[in-house]
């Protein structure tokens, strides 16, 4: 299901044309809002023989600027979110540290997209992305490994005004984090769907 929604969430925002947005204004000025939906994450070895799955919650809040070009608009935003996926690799993985917990996100990157209708706008996103991550072992036996990663972000959304300057959107949005602590987790990839509400001023 969770595809399902992802893939008509890109299509939404990618398969527009700016000839539909000849007549009608993009949102432009500062915003400020807050977000939640569901993580996905996905966490394979160096060695590429094995692999961890988790689900989870995430939230936070996002802020940014949109520059207003007519029927277009591009813009910065950053957001602050966290989640508290939980994976685990099979018991026949003889990796050093064999799960992996994830919390802390920060992302900051450029978005563009333009109006689909009278307030309703379609819009991509790509940025900067780190993850706090907490490496540790079932059995307890070595100390939890605490480390902060790097990665890159793109995703696209739906954006729609509301009454009194809010507005609330729809996003799906990757991420690809590298070089997971010193251990046997080469990288990790969130997929997240999320929905949010904000003010814009």
């Amino acid at each position: 299901m969770k595809k399902i929604i992802a893939l008509a969430v890109i299509g939404a925002g990618f398969a527009a044309t700016p000839a539909m947005a000849d007549d009608t204004e993009a949102p432009g000025g500062f915003y400020i809002g807050a977000l939640g939906g569901y993580e996905g994450v996905n966490v394979e070895s160096t060695d590429g023989t094995a692999t961890a799955t988790a689900d989870s919650a995430v939230y936070g809040i996002n802020a940014g600027y949109d520059l207003s070009l007519g029927g277009a608009f591009v813009g910065v935003e950053g957001e602050l979110s966290t989640s508290d996926g939980s994976t685990s690799f099979p018991g026949s993985f003889a990796g050093a540290r064999e799960g992996l917990e994830t919390s802390g996100q920060y992302y900051l990157g450029a978005r563009a997209g333009f109006a689909l209708t009278p307030g309703i706008a379609a819009y991509g996103k790509v940025g900067y992305t780190s993850l706090d991550t907490t490496a540790f072992t079932s059995s307890g036996s070595l100390s939890d490994l605490e480390e902060n990663t790097d990665g890159i972000r793109y995703g696209a959304g739906i954006q729609i005004e509301l009454p009194s300057a809010l507005e609330a959107r729809i996003e799906y949005r990757r991420s690809q984090y590298n070089d997971l602590a010193d251990i046997d987790q080469g990288e990790a990839t969130t997929d997240q769907i999320v929905a949010g509400i904000g003010l814009r001023f």
